[in-house]
Parts: C-alpha cells; structure tokens; sequence
C-alpha cells in the first residue's frame, strides 16, 4: 500500500532533521580539510562523502526497517529491487565543487516507492538552502514555495548543462542564453524548481542519486524532469543510469528535447 500523504508529513520532521546534522558534519569536513582519492570511474570521493553515507544509512533505515537503500558510495546490491520503497542518496553531490571550496554542493535524499519518487530534499548548508517537497504538498525553499519558470519558448531560454549539449544546441542554431555551470546536478535541477533558470539538462551518464530528489521537486514546483526521449525516470531498477534529461516546465521542455534530438541525429558524446 502507498504511503499516505499524512505518513509522507510524518516523514518531513524527522528527515530534516538528520539531512541538515549531515550539512554540519559535512561543514566540518570542508573547513578542516577532507582526505581524498580517486575511484574506479576516475570520479573524485572524500573521506566525508562516506563518513555522511554511513550516517545517512544509519540514521534514514533506522525511521522504518523495511525501506531499501540506493547510494553513490554504498556497494549496490540486488536486494533492494525486493523493497517496494527505497531510500535513494547522494551524500555530497558535486564533489568537485566540495573540494576546491565552490558552495554548490548539496546533500540529496528521496524516498522512491514503485519506481518514482513521492518524497525529495536537497540541501546545501553552505547556503542554508532547504529544497523540500512531497508527492501532491508542492515544492519549497526553506519556507518560501517554489515555481518553475512559465518561459514556452526555446528563443532566449536560459539553459544550465554540460557544454558539449549547450555547444550542440547553439550548433542548430537555437537562440538561447547560457546560465553558469554547476557541478552538483541535483542543485542544478533544484534551481529549476527556484525559477533561477528556465532549464536544465544532463547527459546519459546521470544516475538515481543524482536525479531522484530533484524530479520530485522539480515536478511538484510545476515542472518535469523527462529523458530525452519525453518518458519520466523511473528508480530503484537493475540499472540506476539514465539517459539524457531535461528539467523544464512544457512547452519548453519538448522544445529543448527536440532540439536535442536534432542534434543528436550524429554521434554525440553526451548522448551515450
């Protein structure tokens, strides 16, 4: 049985609560200085991105036992795909950034049931920002709700991405505006959601962790996170990588979309 709006609510406290004591550990972190190494995918982890992945693990299985578990810096084991709800986590999204001194890394967790996300948060304790929503309650910053963006067109859109799709979509010409890069893609999807730009997009390399809390508030800000080929992301499958995304309100989204497959109709390394 899917959880009740109520017992979502009952959720918001107690998870709040543990996300921002992660901030301040993670705080901590930062301003003394965190050992570093490179992981197998050559990506850059901390020694606090896995002491806040233990904290977070210890603290959000201990609300309710029975909800899986889906994180950047736990081994991925088949046993969550038992669990009808999963907690799915990005200790430190935007290492990079959380390395050399940049505020835009975030702390992400949501909680998925049947493949798609009813509860998200994303904070950054840099910034004290609070991203928050759950399924049907709308999506806040801090205190204050959020909306997307009510832009329809393509012409003058202001896009934040990696630059080899903002470079392809100057390439076929389409008149848009680019917004400053930021490593995290959960902070940047979140500031879709704070209508701080009209749009976001990702390339196929993208994974649950980095997406889940987002597309819940992007969604409930009034707007959608879909794959490029217009379908919304599903969680908590065998394979946790998606394909090319985009984070808008529509019309603008199946316009980007479109733009995108155009071109894409070459080989495109974004486009996996």
């Amino acid at each position: 049985m899917a959880l009740s709006g109520a017992e979502l609510d009952q959720l918001m406290s107690p998870v709040a609560a543990i996300v921002r004591e992660a901030g301040s550990i993670a705080l901590g972190f930062a301003q003394n200085g965190a050992k570093r190494w490179v992981k197998g995918d050559n990506s850059v982890v901390t020694e606090a991105d896995m002491f806040i992945d233990g904290f977070l693990r210890e603290k959000l299985t201990a609300l309710d036992g029975s909800i899986g578990w889906l994180s950047e810096e736990t081994a991925d084991t088949p046993d969550r795909l038992d669990h009808e709800r999963v907690w799915i986590v990005d200790p430190i999204d935007g290492t990079r950034a959380f390395v050399e001194g940049v505020p835009v890394w975030v702390i992400s967790v949501a909680l998925v049931e049947k493949g798609r996300p009813v509860f998200g948060m994303i904070f950054n304790p840099t910034r004290d920002e609070m991203f928050h929503g759950r399924s049907g309650s709308g999506a806040f910053l801090n205190d204050s709700k959020l909306l997307v963006s009510a832009r329809q067109m393509l012409s003058g859109a202001q896009i934040v991405g990696p630059r080899s799709m903002i470079d392809d979509l100057d390439g076929i010409g389409a008149d848009i505006s680019r917004a400053p890069y930021v490593y995290a893609l959960a902070y940047r999807l979140a500031n879709v959601a704070a209508n701080r730009v009209d749009a976001a997009v990702a390339s196929t390399r993208s994974k649950d962790w980095d997406i889940a809390a987002a597309d819940l508030i992007i969604h409930e800000a009034g707007g959608k996170l879909l794959e490029i080929d217009g379908e919304p992301p599903l969680y908590n499958l065998p394979s946790p990588v998606h394909r090319p995304l985009i984070g808008a309100a529509e019309p603008l989204n199946a316009a980007i979309r479109a733009a995108l497959l155009l071109a894409g109709a070459t080989p495109r390394s974004w486009a996996g």
